[in-house]
């Protein structure tokens, strides 16, 4: 039976705008209360699924979140009508509202960790959304994105979807922007790697001291068993802390894998050579590439600014591997002379192809954080929704939706509008008819 590897990239909504709300993400933050082309930021996404179908691979879009977020405002105290809520909200507590209008679900790396039914007790793909505590604006998320996957993922049989981790800090879990999984196949068994930033229960272990450490060892652990994985197929890393101060905010800042590859930069965990050895002890006798940046040749400071790492590494259908990567990278003489280093390699990554994201490079994620990676068999891909399949009359009508509903022009004065509300829900209660999800936000359950 065919296997395959879908990621499913967060489509960006119509309200994609720079609030600069990342504490620890240098991008966010520097590109805070610009300006911002939600119409672009779209069609960028899409047009990078589009090309990743064309490739070859299967390819799959997830719908963003409705924002701003009324729900909220109203449950910390703003009342009276939509238009009064937002108002009010933007008046009185500006930096919450703020936090309301994020445009950072479409992020869909920080959407759930999956474990694919080739590593599962039950052997169904599990999925748990990530509860994102360490950020309120994140935080809001979780609830709304486990509807999206279970209309995504809908067939029982073939899929258990779990509740969010524990609304606590103790319990934070960022997806799998912090998890990787080895294979030598997407249907073989496989090594799935939990990073994390610090232990919640045990405050003499070493932590970052500048930026938060978002992930939690204890919520690694608790997906692990949730999922019903194996201790002989789990590594938990320790990120480095040193490198989290830097501003590498998640594992996929600084690391990347796919089936039998582990892309990484020096400094990116504590304990490097300890976590080597565990890695190849749980794989086994399989042939596995680790392959090392140095920071002589590209430095994290780099690599952040261009998202070395947070590029994906695809499978083509041919066998060889492809680095997906943002322009940002082609444009640095050091990174994308590294690239073609790896490619010269003795390793399976031949390739190399670009992409402008910029609108999302702005905000603080790259190419690996706009999809969620889902390794299926051929009858759970049967299973999936069909409708959020990318192909290309989905695409065209995806491309027509954006067009009709997105503006090129978003300040952050105009998500006080509550007429722009309406046009916004409008959209989304469009595109859950378009890609059949029924109903999956708070505004069309009253």
């Amino acid at each position: 039976m065919n296997q395959f590897e879908v990621n499913f990239d967060g489509l960006v909504g119509p309200t994609h705008n720079y609030a600069g709300l990342s504490f620890g993400n240098v991008a966010s933050q520097s590109n805070a209360n610009a300006v911002s082309n939600p119409k672009e930021a779209a069609k960028q996404g899409l047009r990078k699924m589009k090309a990743l179908s064309d490739l070859g691979m299967q390819q799959g879009v997830l719908a963003p979140q409705e924002r701003p977020d009324v729900v909220t405002l109203r449950r910390l105290g703003f009342s009276g009508s939509d238009s009064e809520v937002l108002q009010k909200a933007a008046k009185q507590a500006p930096a919450v509202f703020m936090a309301c209008c994020s445009a950072s679900s479409m992020w869909t790396a920080n959407a759930a960790t999956v474990s694919p039914s080739a590593d599962t007790a039950d052997g169904k793909v599990h999925f748990t959304p990530a509860n994102l505590t360490n950020k309120f604006h994140r935080s809001l998320e979780p609830t709304v994105t486990g509807n999206i996957l279970k209309a995504t993922f809908p067939d029982t049989k073939y899929f258990s979807h779990h509740l969010h981790l524990p609304d606590n800090e103790h319990y934070g879990d960022e997806g799998a922007a912090n998890h990787t999984r080895l294979c030598t196949d997407y249907g073989h068994a496989g090594v799935e790697l939990f990073v994390y930033g610090r232990y919640a229960f045990d405050g003499r272990q070493i932590a970052p001291k500048k930026y938060p450490a978002r992930q939690t060892f204890e919520a690694s652990e608790a997906i692990a068993r949730l999922h019903g994985l194996s201790e002989d197929n789990v590594v938990y890393i320790q990120q480095n802390p040193d490198v989290i101060d830097q501003g590498v905010f998640h594992n996929d800042v600084i690391s990347v894998g796919n089936q039998n590859v582990l892309f990484y930069h020096e400094q990116a965990f504590h304990q490097t050579d300890k976590v080597i050895d565990e890695i190849k002890t749980k794989f086994g006798d399989n042939p596995l590439h680790f392959i090392c940046v140095n920071s002589a040749d590209v430095s994290v400071d780099e690599a952040v600014k261009t998202y070395l790492f947070n590029t994906q590494i695809i499978t083509l259908p041919n066998g060889e591997m492809s680095i997906i990567a943002p322009t940002e990278c082609e444009e640095s003489q050091a990174v994308s002379s590294y690239i073609q280093k790896v490619i010269a390699m003795d390793n399976p990554i031949k390739s190399v192809n670009y992409f402008d994201v910029k609108q999302s490079m702005k905000n603080g994620g790259g190419p690996a954080c706009l999809r969620l990676r889902v390794a299926m068999t051929e009858n759970e891909l049967s299973a999936v929704n069909p409708n959020t399949l990318i192909n290309d009359d989905q695409y065209t009508r995806l491309v027509a939706w954006v067009d009709k509903h997105y503006r090129d022009r978003l300040t952050l004065n105009d998500l006080q509008d509550v007429a722009f509300l309406n046009e916004t829900r409008s959209a989304l209660d469009e595109l859950t008819q378009l890609l059949k999800l029924g109903s999956v936000y708070p505004f069309q359950q009253n």
